[in-house]
């Protein structure tokens, strides 16, 4: 089949959107289909759209089922159509899974959140992530990553806050990797790395680089206010990396009810003994492995071709 992978992240981008349309791009051409990755619908011939955000993509998703009434189209779910715009701009968010044939989301506590009538069409396709190198936790500190661009969906400083006023004994070093999507929130992060000799921001760097951070640290903290189905969670567990994250659907879909490294969103203290928890208690960081280790499995890159070739083959 020639298909359309639409997503409103444009050619360059290191979004989590682009990630995810070039990753699906790669499968389904494994697949052994044509497929293109692009920013919007021209009327280009294609035997499939699938179209990367319910509410950003609308006008593709209705510009194809005009063109194409009887052929199939998919539309993926993010944490913001889920979040937000299911609740600030319903009719056009609905729309777009109306004319869906499928409705992919990123993780198993998503389905409640589509509309009860339209969840005969979801289909859930967790993201994987490839085993890296072997891991070399930096031995001088207890570095801990944070993975996620500067916005206000992802209360990005929410960890830099939480190591401000650690004891000094504590060896806890905060390495933030992601781009400050204003000029904002660039200046309190630079402010934030002033006051506080914990904190790094690194800014947007290469996956390479994403790598090697990951490979040194001890933790991963994902902060966010919402998320579709974040596959840095996914990256983290494969690569060994323990995950603490506020208590959000889009977490709690990935690494499970019972999984001991939540937090209450938004609650700096609540970190803070965390983090502190993890540093200093070794049966509490085996706890956080070992959950973790259960879940890798399921972020296989064959179990997201499998979930792939399964939805196109339904259609």
């Amino acid at each position: 089949m020639r298909i359309l992978i639409v997503t409103p992240a444009p050619r360059g981008s290191r979004s989590g959107n682009r990630t995810t349309a070039l990753r699906w791009a790669r499968i389904l051409r494994a697949e052994g289909h044509r497929v293109s990755v692009t920013v919007g619908y021209d009327g280009a011939p294609a035997d499939l759209l699938v179209a990367l955000h319910a509410w950003r993509s609308a006008a593709a998703v209705q510009h194809y089922r005009e063109r194409h009434p009887f052929r199939p189209l998919i539309v993926a779910l993010t944490g913001t159509d889920l979040y937000r715009f299911l609740h600030t701009d319903r009719e056009i968010t609905c729309r777009s899974m109306e004319l869906a044939d499928r409705i992919v989301v990123l993780h198993e506590a998503a389905i409640g959140t589509v509309p009860e009538p339209l969840r005969h069409k979801v289909r859930v396709i967790l993201q994987s992530a490839e085993t890296p190198p072997k891991r070399k936790p930096s031995l001088g500190s207890f570095d801990i990553c944070v993975i996620g661009h500067l916005r206000d969906e992802k209360d990005p400083l929410r960890t830099a806050y939480a190591v401000r006023d650690l004891p000094p004994q504590s060896q806890v070093q905060v390495l933030h990797l992601g781009k400050a999507h204003t000029d904002a929130w660039a200046q309190a992060a630079h402010e934030e790395m002033a006051r506080n000799r914990r904190y790094h921001w690194l800014g947007e760097v290469p996956f390479r680089q994403v790598r090697q951070v990951f490979s040194r640290s001890r933790l991963m903290v994902l902060s966010s206010r919402m998320e579709g189905g974040a596959n840095v969670i996914s990256e983290a567990v494969v690569a060994g990396v323990p995950v603490v994250a506020s208590r959000i659907d889009g977490s709690v879909g990935l690494l499970g009810p019972d999984y001991p490294g939540y937090y209450p969103t938004a609650d700096t203290a609540a970190l803070t003994e965390m983090l502190l928890h993890a540093e200093r208690d070794p049966a509490f960081y085996s706890r956080l492995q070992g959950a973790c280790a259960l879940r890798a499995l399921l972020f296989d890159p064959k179990r997201e071709q499998q979930a792939w070739h399964d939805v196109l083959a339904g259609l």
